[in-house]
């Protein structure tokens, strides 16, 4: 199995755990992604990177970054979104762990 192969397969396992408490798949810049109820993005596959919202002045975002190989979602170079984290595939067992908080962070 490929990291890539990896990388979905935890993803849809993470994007079927959370459909069973409300969330649904989607697409954003070209990627799978999970909207909320009202419809607000808040994770996505980006390669073999889990993208998350956490926002920018929370615990979680902190703790996120500090990951080795953590960084700012800059889906298009240049900017990047401030309240998004890129988790890489090393840290694919806290995946769930922040899915989940970015399902629960104000939007």
């Amino acid at each position: 199995m490929t990291s890539h192969d990896a990388a979905t397969a935890r993803y849809e396992a993470i994007a079927d755990d959370l459909e069973a408490r409300g969330a649904h798949r989607s697409r954003m810049f070209g990627m799978s992604c999970l909207k909320d109820t009202n419809g607000k993005a808040f994770a996505g596959l980006h390669g073999n990177e889990l993208v998350c919202r956490l926002g920018r002045d929370s615990a979680e975002h902190a703790e996120a970054l500090a990951l080795a190989g953590a960084h700012p979602f800059d889906p298009a170079g240049g900017r990047p979104m401030k309240d998004w984290v890129c988790l890489p595939g090393t840290a694919a067992d806290r995946w769930q762990q922040y899915a989940e908080a970015a399902l629960a962070a104000p939007r």
